[in-house]
Order: structure tokens, then C-alpha cells, then sequence
């Protein structure tokens, strides 16, 4: 006698409910109403009458895939991607409209690649990029990222955090990714000291990636860096006429978003943790 084909499928089918993959990853997302949201895998399984076990496997793809980030004690809540993807609601959103015709200015008067860019634990993720002919040769991307430690962006912002804050974001081991990355915590310190000493401004030739070097000032708010402007040429290009340029477009920004904010506030220097972080 033959076995009936529904008594061989190891689950009941899930009736009611869209049939694929790429619905099934909108349903759960759309759960997601503001940045803030955090949510628990039962609580997404009730909302989007998800099997809990269908639920659990597709919130650990979109996990792993930066879409949703997950905690033990917070639950699931908007990815890295997410954020980006959508303009960086909130703080984001503001810093990059503020800082569009800032970047513009800068794209015309140095013919230079610019970035805008915030903190995102070790990692700078790029919110901005204007271009020019020397664009495809800088490997960055909008809503891609890069480790803070070795990107003008990165220690731009790490310059205005106290000691501890930064060795808990980038941690003992700092990969060589090209021959003049920076491979110790204590030279990163160093590093981060001379740009407190230059009023903010952070250099870096070839430490990212090879051929390319840049000049970065972080944008500072009164509880510390809330993201960072760069400017980005080949490694055999001074840096001594961008410099000023890029120092006064995050001041300028800066001054923007914070308009009550006093010389003596906005000098202030090592929070104990980026904005947003």
C-alpha cells in the first residue's frame, strides 16, 4: 500500500502565509516600525503568524546578514544595513542633510574623493561619498565600512574618546592590512594624541588601503563625535592645502547641528562613548 504524500513531509503547510523566502524576510522586518524597536523571536513569531521554528531560522539569516542585529537580553532590532539602507533616521538623517552642501563645497574646490562617515563600534560606516574622476579608484561604497583604527574617518572620531572606550571598541589585535597599518593598540594611542594635537585633524597614507591617503576632523557634538568628513587623494598627493579645508567643513557642520553649542563645550575632549554607540 502506498503512503499517502502528506504523512512524508516532516512539517504541516504553513497556510496562509506568503510562500517565499523574500516575503516571509519583509514580513518580519516590517515589524520593525521605528529605529528603536526591539522585538523577541516569539513576539515576531505572533505578529507575523511565522512558525516560530520558520521565524528563528530567517531572523538568524537576516543576523548574519547585518539586517537585524540580536542581544540575550535586548531581543532582535535593526541591523547595521537596515539603518543605513534607510538614511540613518534620526541623528544620521540630520548629519547627512546638513552636511550635503558642506561635502559639495569640499568636492569642488579640492577635485577630491569626500566621505561622510560615523562610528559604528570598531568600524567606520560610510553614510556619504561624492566623487570625481578619482572615485573608482577608492574602494568605499555607501552603507559599506571600514576598521576605525586604520581609516582617517575612524581615528578622527576615536581622538575625542577616552582611553578605555577605544581599547574596548578596537581591542587587543589590530590586523595589518597593508604594510603601513598600524599593528599596536599603544601606536594607535600615540596616533590618536598628535591629532588632538592638530586641532582634530587625522592623516593617513596607505594604512587602509594601498595607494590612497587621506585627511579626516571628526564633527563633535556635546556628548563627542557624531560622525567625520574626509578627504581622499592618491598616496603621492600633499595634504597640507586639503587639511584646513576639511577641518572647517566639520566645524562648519558641527556649528550647523549645534548652534548653542559654546567654543569651551564643543572643545571638550575623550568622552567616555560615541554618540548613538
Amino acid at each position: 500500500m502506498e503512503v499517502p504524500v502528506a504523512t512524508m513531509t516532516s512539517e504541516r503547510p504553513e497556510s496562509g502565509l506568503p510562500p517565499s523566502m523574500v516575503e516571509r524576510m519583509t514580513l518580519i522586518l516590517d515589524r520593525f516600525t521605528e529605529r528603536e524597536s526591539r522585538l523577541s523571536l516569539e513576539e515576531i513569531a505572533g505578529a507575523t503568524r511565522l512558525p516560530r521554528s520558520t521565524a528563528h531560522r530567517i531572523l538568524d539569516q537576516l543576523v548574519r546578514l547585518e539586517w537585524l542585529e540580536h542581544s540575550s537580553t535586548g531581543g532582535y532590532g535593526l541591523g547595521r544595513r537596515s539603518l543605513v539602507l534607510g538614511g540613518g533616521s534620526g541623528e544620521h538623517g540630520e548629519l547627512r542633510s546638513v552636511a550635503s552642501p558642506y561635502l559639495h563645497d569640499l568636492l569642488l574646490r579640492t577635485g577630491a574623493v569626500v566621505h561622510l562617515g560615523v562610528l559604528d563600534g570598531a568600524r567606520v560606516v560610510y553614510l556619504d561619498k561624492l566623487g570625481g574622476r578619482f572615485a573608482t579608484s577608492v574602494p568605499s561604497r555607501v552603507g559599506g565600512s571600514a576598521p576605525a583604527y586604520c581609516t582617517g574617518l575612524g581615528r578622527a572620531m576615536l581622538a575625542w574618546l577616552d582611553a578605555e572606550t577605544v581599547d574596548g571598541l578596537v581591542g587587543d589585535h589590530l590586523p595589518l592590512r597593508t604594510p603601513a597599518t598600524i599593528g599596536e593598540v599603544g601606536s594607535l594611542h600615540h596616533e590618536l594624541a598628535r591629532i588632538r594635537s592638530r586641532g582634530g585633524l587625522a592623516l593617513e597614507r596607505e594604512e587602509c588601503f594601498p595607494g590612497i591617503a587621506c585627511a579626516a576632523a571628526a564633527v563633535r557634538g556635546p556628548r563627542g563625535p557624531i560622525g567625520a568628513v574626509s578627504v581622499v587623494t592618491s598616496a603621492g598627493t600633499p595634504l597640507e592645502r586639503v587639511a584646513p579645508l576639511v577641518i572647517d567643513a566639520a566645524q562648519r557642520i558641527a556649528a550647523d547641528i549645534y548652534p548653542d553649542l559654546s567654543d569651551s563645550d564643543r572643545g571638550r575632549v575623550r568622552c567616555a562613548a560615541p554618540a548613538g554607540a
